[in-house]
């Protein structure tokens, strides 16, 4: 399956990467990343999944790795903002976990491919990059870890090791993207209602209806 049909709802994906031949080069590495790992691509591999030559690539990225942290930027930002968009809204610990779940979850599921990408391939950065990207990684962890002592805190939760225990929530919700299968009988909003639901009770809260 490739990306541009993994995306939930979007004709165009990685529309906000320009001019289209740089977005058409991004398509294709998720892909050819997704299937064959990033050091087992070349970067003709890629060129010919957008159906350019390999001199393309290089006027829009000077390196496969350049290629790689753009998909690992654009990803990780986006987790990030789905996390903290949950962490700083509205409700109780409880709602605002469930939806970060929720949200959190179903992009893993919807964007399985690129998921699995910007998620497990982090070590192929280079030192530079890759120190960029895990800073990122602590902001999703905080944003996490802060609606959790924020339940704790208002006796929502009972959790009694916070920092282990939003590992375990991340962790879940990450390796979503590893099984899931479009072909599969749950929907991304099903899997991300399922994981909300396991959530709230691994942190002792009732269920939200």
């Amino acid at each position: 399956m490739g990306a541009a049909q993994e995306t939930l709802g979007e004709e165009q994906p990685w529309s906000e990467v320009s001019p289209d031949a740089a977005r058409r080069l991004l398509v294709a590495a998720v892909e050819a990343f997704a299937e064959r790992g990033y050091h087992a691509t070349t970067t003709r591999d890629i060129a010919g999944r957008a159906g350019m030559s390999p001199a393309a690539l290089y006027i829009h990225y000077k390196t496969k790795e350049e290629l790689l942290h753009r998909i690992s930027r654009l990803g990780h930002d986006k987790a990030l903002d789905i996390l903290r968009t949950a962490a700083d809204g509205e409700g109780t610990a409880a709602e605002r976990l469930s939806a970060a779940v929720r949200s959190f979850v179903r992009w893993h599921a919807g964007h399985h491919m690129t998921a699995r990408v910007v998620q497990y391939e982090l070590d192929a950065l280079g030192d530079e990059h890759r120190t960029e990207i895990v800073a990122l990684r602590r902001q999703s962890d905080a944003a996490v870890r802060e609606i959790i002592n924020d339940g704790v805190r208002a006796g929502e939760f009972d959790v009694p090791d916070v920092p282990g225990t939003t590992l375990a929530v991340l962790s879940l919700c990450i390796d979503v993207a590893r099984w899931f299968n479009v072909a599969g009988r749950r929907t991304p909003d099903e899997v991300g209602a399922l994981y909300a639901d396991l959530v709230l009770r691994m942190v002792g809260a009732s269920p939200q209806a």
